[in-house]
């Protein structure tokens, strides 16, 4: 095997390494302080959420094409939600992540759950004008 391509699947998780991320960084956000309020006020079955994020995080990271849903629309079902969350959000993931896996998996990871969140954060609260976007919205 090419060092390259050792590399790339040092980078590719399994579906439990999956499953092990997405369940221990939840048992994180919803004891948190800042963030279990707002996913607890949203989420009252906590399995099927829990299921919906293995199916995206293996949509993201191994193309398996298992999540079919919105997360934008998701997300902005999160009324309370505000930038500075996503800074927690990230803290929380990253933890999680390098408590878990390799440095490379975790760095994988993490890069594409900054982007992730870049992406959310520019949908939820900016319009193209540079002005939030929820102040616009009249829900």
């Amino acid at each position: 095997m090419s060092e390259a391509r050792g590399a790339e699947m040092r980078t590719i998780p399994s579906e439990a390494q999956i499953h092990a991320l997405v369940h221990g960084f939840y048992d994180k956000v919803r004891s948190d302080a800042e963030l279990g309020p707002i996913f607890n006020a949203v989420i009252s079955d906590w399995d099927p959420h829990l299921e919906k994020m293995c199916a995206f995080w293996s949509s993201v990271m191994r193309m398996s094409g298992r999540y079919h849903g919105n997360p934008m629309a998701a997300h902005l079902r999160l009324k309370t939600a505000q930038p500075a969350h996503f800074d927690r959000w990230l803290g929380l993931f990253s933890a999680t992540a390098r408590e878990l896996f390799t440095t490379d998996l975790a760095d994988a990871f993490v890069g594409r759950a900054e982007n992730i969140a870049r992406s959310l954060q520019l949908g939820m609260f900016w319009s193209g004008a540079g002005r939030s976007a929820r102040a616009e919205d009249p829900a």
